[in-house]
């Protein structure tokens, strides 16, 4: 059990540190990264929902957001449904950032994958969602479901 601790804490400073060097060139931290994620993979995301997922203090993520949002990053649109709600979305130029910091941790996670196969990757989701708490799994299946429902309303 300590290995596998050590190796996830190793694991992820690794992978971690590949979208360092593009990160410093835009100027932006590990924080702008996890959210750009976030809101690339989940466009319409809530606020309050990015919060929960990511785990961090409102402050430090009114921090980073409102840096996004200052560059032209990401933009808030009022819920339809809620109109308390701020819905995050990424601009073009947002979503050229998130593809650039994706293609580079892409590159290492498919180099990776090649050489284990299907089954250790299949193994490694689960894993990975087995360590997620019951509260993390409830709102990212809460968010995954809401894009879903979202996707076939455009449809």
């Amino acid at each position: 059990m300590r290995q596998a601790q050590e190796l996830m804490i190793l694991a992820w400073r690794d992978f971690d540190s590949v979208a360092t060097p593009l990160l410093e060139a835009l100027g932006l931290g590990h924080a702008h990264h996890r959210i750009l994620q976030m809101v690339g993979r989940h466009p319409g995301i809530a606020v309050g929902e990015l919060l929960d997922l990511l785990g961090i203090t409102k402050q430090s993520l009114g921090r980073a957001l409102g840096d996004l949002q200052a560059r032209g990053y990401v933009r808030q649109e009022v819920g339809r449904r809620d109109r308390r709600q701020r819905l995050l979305h990424l601009t073009p130029s947002g979503a050229g950032v998130e593809r650039q910091l994706f293609d580079v941790q892409r590159e290492k996670l498919m180099g990776v994958y090649r050489d284990v196969g299907a089954a250790a990757i299949e193994g490694f989701r689960r894993v990975m969602q087995g360590l997620m708490d019951d509260r993390t799994r409830r709102v990212l299946d809460a968010v995954v479901a809401t894009g879903e429902r979202s996707r076939r309303g455009r449809g």
